[in-house]
């Protein structure tokens, strides 16, 4: 007598079952690192770069030659582009405000002061003002038709 072991052949359907049970638990596995990664490359300080967020203000500047707006103060310069520096206090994140007849931006909270491209002056905050990269949008013609902040 043969003892071999014999099998039955599998069928297609015992196939798809196998294979659907197989990538089944191959996702449940990645989807359970992931779970518990994601602390670990938070804890160690791991983050996607982020995309910018582009704010356009429309050109020509006040004649005051400033803009404010929620996140950022834009100022005009003297070769006719723009700078623009955070609206948002380094000393406990107050909503800066530009004082014009002063010439200076101050914290309304703290009293903190800096210059017109962020530089501090005086007051509890310790360092600068964050500065954002402004492009200029043209025509057709050369001329600038908005100022694209870079958040």
């Amino acid at each position: 007598m043969d003892h071999r072991n014999h099998q039955k052949p599998t069928s297609p359907g015992d196939r798809n079952r196998r294979t659907f049970l197989t990538r089944w638990v191959q996702w449940t596995l990645a989807a359970t690192a992931a779970l518990f990664l994601y602390p670990l490359f938070r804890f160690a300080g791991f983050k996607p770069p982020r995309r910018p967020r582009l704010v356009d203000v429309p050109a020509p500047l006040p004649a005051s030659g400033t803009h404010a707006s929620h996140d950022f103060i834009l100022f005009a310069t003297e070769d006719g582009g723009a700078k623009a520096v955070s609206r948002i206090c380094t000393h406990l994140g107050c909503r800066l405000n530009f004082l014009q007849d002063m010439g200076y931006i101050e914290c309304p909270c703290h009293q903190s002061r800096f210059t017109s491209d962020g530089v501090r002056i005086s007051g509890p905050a310790e360092r600068n003002l964050p500065t954002f990269t402004v492009t200029q949008k043209v025509d057709s013609e050369g001329q600038v038709t908005a100022f694209v902040v870079h958040l």
